[in-house]
Parts: structure tokens; sequence; C-alpha cells
């Protein structure tokens, strides 16, 4: 028996009933030999973490565009915290912590530079529209390594495609990713904004904090712990109807106070048409395209629309922002 098999079986005798076992995975799209050490969402796992996509998260935009000050999140730290918050959920209730971390690591591949603003114009001008949720799946499955994807397990894919509100996942472990999210974005959120002092704290309505809490340490440990002592022994994973409500509300005062508000949308005019204009160069101009993405049209016959949409969204804020001033700012004449 080796290291994967006896990490399986340790798996079979030790999770909650209502986990997902590596070992009885739905597989890949294509058949691998399986690793020695590694069970397979261990090995998903370490696929998103290495990818190209992982790392550009750190240039993107998650609330603020361009913030002065190394201690706002972007979309890689929103990531890191979303992957804390659900593996801290999973291993309380006993479910597969690989998987969670993996549906967590890989959930926002696919946004765009400069946060909603980025995806609410990709899905304007894009002739199919766009969806970040949606994008971050054709990243595993087609877009990392130069086409070939990073060929994960279903179950990551159908938690990543499914983390949003609307969505429901297959998997407990994508469930948890799924309120890890909320939880997760709600309270940096908050946090960033009172950095910013778009809000103070006291601003929060008291029907909100008298039962989720006055601070950001207390709102993440009433949420955590509701999750975690509803989900017990259940095969779903809930909140108290009083808690989910409240972090409901406050979702939406979010949208209204800081998302909408003048200092966090400042800057998404200016933004949304440096993205409209990327947009239209190169539609106009496809063989400017790098190569993997001509291959894409080549190879798989994706349309050309499809492959700009593509290779925007996954440009960082800064390079974005680079490829602009190339392609529209004119450059100083130099003898």
């Amino acid at each position: 028996m080796n290291i994967r098999e006896t990490m399986e079986l340790w798996e079979r005798d030790n999770l909650s009933p209502y986990a997902s076992l590596s070992s009885m995975t739905q597989g890949r799209d294509r058949e691998e030999e399986p690793c020695d050490i590694r069970p397979a969402y261990q090995r998903d796992r370490d696929r998103i973490l290495h990818s190209k996509s992982f790392r550009r998260l750190k240039h993107k935009t998650q609330v603020f565009l361009a913030p002065e000050g190394d201690h706002y999140r972007t979309r890689l730290t929103h990531t890191l915290e979303v992957a804390q918050i659900a593996r801290t959920i999973a291993k309380a209730l006993r479910m597969n912590e690989s998987l969670t971390e993996a549906i967590a690591l890989g959930h926002d591949l696919g946004h765009t530079p400069f946060g909603h603003a980025g995806e609410a114009i990709l899905n304007t001008i894009c002739e199919d529209g766009f969806a970040h949720y949606k994008q971050s799946v054709r990243v595993v499955e087609v877009l990392e390594k130069k086409g070939s994807g990073l060929n994960l397990t279903k179950e990551v894919r159908d938690g990543i495609l499914n983390h949003r509100t609307s969505g429901n996942p297959s998997t407990l472990e994508g469930k948890i990713v799924r309120f890890s999210d909320k939880i997760a974005y709600i309270n940096h959120d908050i946090d960033d904004a009172i950095r910013g002092r778009i809000i103070g704290e006291n601003d929060i309505p008291e029907r909100f904090s008298d039962v989720l809490g006055r601070s950001v340490k207390e709102r993440l440990n009433i949420m955590i712990h509701d999750i975690i002592l509803n989900s017990q022994d259940k095969p779903e994973i809930c909140m108290s109807p009083d808690v989910e409500r409240s972090m409901r509300e406050l979702r939406e005062w979010m949208f209204d106070n800081v998302y909408k508000s003048p200092a966090a949308k400042a800057e998404e005019r200016k933004a949304q048409q440096l993205i409209v204009s990327l947009y239209g160069y190169y539609m106009d101009h496809t063989d400017r395209l790098p190569e993997e993405y001509l291959l894409m049209m080549e190879k798989r016959r994706e349309k050309s629309s499809r492959v700009v949409c593509d290779y925007i969204a996954g440009m960082s804020d800064s390079y974005a922002i680079d490829k602009f001033e190339d392609l529209f700012v004119p450059k100083a004449w130099k003898v």
C-alpha cells in the first residue's frame, strides 16, 4: 500500500459519512496514472496553486481600483481568506479539506482586471456574454497550460462553477466554499471600507451588529461558528435563519453604502473604457494576440470574440494598463 492509498484509507475511516472521499471521485476528463503520494483532490489543489492564473490574482482588483496602500485586499488575498475560512469549517465538520481548499483556491481564477467593473463591461461587449464563475471553469479546463487545461476532477470544477450565490454545488465541500466566499468578502470589504474611510464601524446598522457582532473579528467568529453548529452531523451546510438573514441583508447594505459609493466607483468608468478599447483593438488585430491564443482559434476553432475575451479577462490590472498605454498613449519622441 503506497502513501496515497494509506491517506485514502484514513479518509474512509475518519471523515464524515457525508464527506467526499478522494477514492470515490468521479474522475477527470482525461484519465491519468494516480499519484503514489497525493490523493486526487490534493493533486488538484496543487495544480491550481502552481497555475499562472492563480499567480495573476495578486494584481487583480477586489473592490477598490488601484488603492494607495499595501493592506487593501486583492483578488489573491480574498482567495486565500476564503480558503482559510472554508478549511476551518471543513475540518470542524470532518469534510474533505483538500477538495474544499481546491475549490476555494480556484473559484475566482476567471475574474477580470478591475473587479466586477471589468466583468460587467466584458459581459456587455463580448458576443457570448461573460460571467467570472463560468470563466473560472474555462480557465482550468481549457486556458491553462497553453490550451490543455489542468484536467481537474469533476467535483472541483463543479464547486468552482457553483460558488456564486445562486449556485448549488453537488458536494458539501462546494457548499462550504459558497458560504465562505460571502463570509470572507463581506468582512474584508467592511475592513477595507473602514480603512479607506468610506464607512465607520458605527455606521453599520444595529440590526446587523446585534446579530453578527461589532467588529470583523466578532463577525467572522459568529458566522463560522454558526455554520459549524448548524451543520454538524447533517447532510447539508446551513446557517441559522437569523444569522443567514442578517448576513444577506448586510451584503445588500454593503452594495448601497460601499460597492456603489463614489470612492469605490470613482475610476470604474475609466477602467471600463480601457477594456472596451483593448477589446476593439484585438478584435481588429487578432494577429497581435499571443501565440497560445492564436492556436486556440486555429486548432480548437474558437471564435475570435471568445479568444479576445479570454485574453483580456486573464490580464492583471497593471498589465491591462500597460497594454493600453503601449497601444493608445503617444510616446515621447527621441533622437
